[in-house]
């Protein structure tokens, strides 16, 4: 289907409304925004219609430093009484954002407007506000598969700051952004689309006491976990807990989330250079295969299980081990947890196998031991109140404010200062939004980060045909069993795909 711009923004427009008042199905949206040429990251599309899994805590309360205030003060006088609106999904930094923003009208007498709605309304707002270049909302919530979609409608940050000396917040620090998090979630070449806002990420967590009882060392490889997950079935099978639970719901994202991740543990990536599929390769196989293992090994509310219940398994103490979302971890030490203080984490699981180059991959896919999803905060270039707009942006993105936000939700902050900043360091305690999982996280981030391909058909494709198929080998319905049959009628439905869109 070949769309000039306004036609296909208004075909985005209508396909999103359609889709939030169930007029097509989740696959037909995902499949018509395909040819649209809009992606979602998969991450994103995992959350269409669904909330995000995290602890959502009070914002901590504090005084905003002086220097900061007086900035504020001064900068926001000419712009006093005007309202400026942000539109957005419920990520734990937008949900504590939108508690803290009446401190930023008090210091600038400029009013803020948080909307927060589902993901597929926040792209048809943005959407049709850049159609028209309306400047309804001064600021764009941008999952970083939009950010090719959105590129010329948004203002460059690091530009702006430098254009406008007197709006400048001191002591902002671009360079405070975690490199790997702007690189992959708010850049196109030397642009930034926006402003590093959100990052789940994959880790592995461990109930301590089960590993300390049966005298199994933290486990650093597959191949440890697998032993681990194994004889702590065999052990604790009688009282209700298993070696591990997981996110295995069929033609569910969340299956393809654990499924992305065990290809890319065992030396194996989705796609080729060349485009072509490459889960039924040796090590796509032999990831699935050992994945399939884990499943007898798991709860049997795992196969039902997307990341919500696989957090259930865990808070109530049903399961040892976990590789998954940090997300999970402030609610694990929340008060209402029946295992509040007995779960760790470390870095994701790693080898022995070596990991893919990410030169063997295709369409941008990155093989590493930790998964990611992500998203940024935008300046709209139709913001009738820009000026305003980008005073609430570095202050809802700077230091003191990505502090403050962390401490109400436990969530990994994007400002390598946030980590180390000592309020977030004394919070690494046992208790509800605790920090003491972020040491890992950053760790993580800087140096495990994986990413899934990028392309507009993705998000279809791991939301619809790979998790469908996959269900359909650990239910037993179909494949007899084998995971080579299953990843070779993958690769067919996957390659046809990707020909059909001319991408190769």
């Amino acid at each position: 289907m070949s769309f000039k711009n306004h036609q296909k923004q208004s075909y985005i427009i209508d396909t999103a409304n359609a889709f939030t008042n169930r007029k097509i199905s989740k696959r037909d949206f995902l499949r018509r925004m395909g040819m649209a040429g809009v992606g979602f990251s998969a991450f994103s599309a995992g959350m269409l219609g669904r909330p995000r899994r995290g602890f959502f805590g009070t914002p901590a309360a504090a005084t905003t430093p002086e220097d900061m205030a007086n900035f504020l003060r001064e900068a926001g006088k000419p712009y006093a009484g005007t309202t400026i609106r942000y539109t957005s999904e419920a990520t734990p930094p937008t949900v504590v954002a939108n508690e803290l923003k009446g401190e930023f009208t008090e210091l600038t007498g400029i009013n803020v407007e948080i909307e927060i709605v589902p993901l597929e309304q926040v792209l048809a707002k943005a959407t049709q506000d850049v159609q028209g270049q309306l400047g309804t909302y001064d600021l764009y919530y941008l999952d970083q598969a939009w950010h090719a979609t959105f590129y010329p409608d948004t203002v460059d940050p690091v530009e702006y700051y430098n254009e406008k000396p007197d709006l400048a917040m001191p002591d902002f620090d671009f360079d405070d952004f975690s490199t790997p998090l702007v690189e992959g979630i708010s850049k196109i070449e030397d642009k930034w689309v926006g402003i590093p806002f959100d990052i789940p990420i994959f880790t592995f967590m461990y109930r301590r006491d089960i590993l300390e009882n049966h005298g199994i060392p933290v486990p650093k490889t597959y191949e440890e976990f697998t032993a681990a997950v194994e004889l702590i079935t065999e052990a604790e099978k009688e009282n209700g807990i298993y070696g591990t639970g997981l996110q295995a719901k069929s033609g569910h994202y969340s299956l393809e989330c654990d499924w992305s991740q065990a290809v890319w543990g065992h030396g194996g990536s989705i796609f080729r250079a060349d485009g072509t599929f490459s889960g039924n390769d040796e090590q796509g196989v032999m990831g699935l295969e050992w994945y399939q293992n884990l499943i007898a090994n798991a709860p049997a509310a795992s196969l039902e299980s997307t990341w919500d219940g696989q957090f259930q398994m865990m808070q109530s103490g049903q399961v040892a081990m976990v590789q998954s979302w940090d997300e999970f971890f402030p609610g694990l030490d929340a008060d209402d947890s029946k295992v509040q203080g007995l779960w760790e984490t470390t870095i994701p699981l790693m080898g022995p196998h070596s990991l893919r180059d990410r030169n063997d991959a295709g369409f941008g896919e990155i093989p590493d031991w930790g998964h990611q999803g992500g998203s940024s905060i935008a300046l709209s270039r139709y913001s009738k109140n820009i000026d305003a707009s980008w005073l609430f942006l570095q202050w809802v993105c700077s230091k003191e404010t990505m502090v403050r936000l962390t401490l109400g939700g436990g969530f990994a902050p994007m400002r390598n200062s946030s980590f180390a900043d000592q309020r977030v360091l004394d919070k690494a305690v046992v208790g509800p939004g605790t920090t003491r999982h972020l040491p890992v996280v950053l760790e993580t981030i800087e140096n495990h980060i994986a990413s899934e391909p990028d392309m507009p058909l993705w998000a279809g494709l791991s939301s619809n045909e790979i998790p469908t198929e996959l269900g359909k080998l650990l239910t037993g319905q179909d494949y007899n069993g084998s995971a080579k049959a299953c990843m070779d009628q993958v690769a067919s439905l996957v390659d046809t795909a990707v020909l059909d869109a001319g991408l190769r």
